[in-house]
């Protein structure tokens, strides 16, 4: 009985180890996931503000100078 007693704390044990494992790759791929959220928001902005501006830029080059 001591043996098989043995055997459970040791079960325990690894498998309290690997879910102290699991969380703390939990908590990493939750702040990577955020971290590139954030990232794809900046990118988003930045690329519609460059569509806005690029076409009021066509839309000015497409306008016919004064004097025609």
């Amino acid at each position: 009985m001591n043996e098989s007693l043995r055997r459970l704390e040791e079960k325990i044990a690894y498998l309290e180890r690997h879910v102290t494992e699991q969380d703390k790759a939990m908590l990493e791929m939750a702040d990577d996931l955020a971290r590139l959220r954030r990232e794809l928001k900046s990118l988003r902005e930045r690329s519609s503000a460059g569509q806005s501006s690029g076409a009021d830029e066509s839309a000015a080059q497409d306008e016919r100078p004064p004097h025609y």
